[in-house]
């Protein structure tokens, strides 16, 4: 077994900080569409939307739980580092071993996000397809 060092932690930050920051843009176009929605529902009292809200709730809660085993991985990671600086090596390779398992849970999460956000783009393509053959 190789020994774990300093660098091996440190290879994380920042594809960490890559996965992070695509987060958070994820997490803003959200806010934007749901004020959007906000404004729109007000506006209009379209029941239609509704569809749409309840899509953007479970994705906007898949991205809570993705950027908070993220941010906890990355935590890991450095108090993985620490360890190695203080010499317990052992308990570094167990909160190492957390780190990674935090960041798989946090990308499966995306995975599943993912599939959602693609539903909703297939909600608006079969809503054009509807307004196009009541026009036929």
């Amino acid at each position: 077994m190789e020994e774990l060092t300093l660098t091996t932690p440190a290879l994380l930050f920042s594809a960490i900080s890559l996965i992070m920051l695509a987060y958070t843009n994820r997490f803003l176009a959200y806010a934007a569409v749901i004020r959007n929605l906000h404004d729109k529902y007000l506006k209009e009292k379209d029941d239609s939307l509704l569809r749409q809200i309840i899509n953007l709730k479970a994705r906007l809660y898949l991205t809570k739980w993705m950027q908070i085993f993220g941010i906890t991985s990355l935590l890991l990671c450095v108090l993985t580092m620490f360890l190695i600086y203080v010499e317990y090596k052992v308990i570094a390779i167990w909160i190492f071993g957390i780190a990674l398992v935090l960041l798989l849970i946090s990308l499966g999460l995306l995975i599943r996000e993912i599939q959602i956000s693609t539903q909703a783009l297939q909600h608006h393509i079969e809503d054009i397809e509807e307004h196009l053959k009541a026009k036929k």
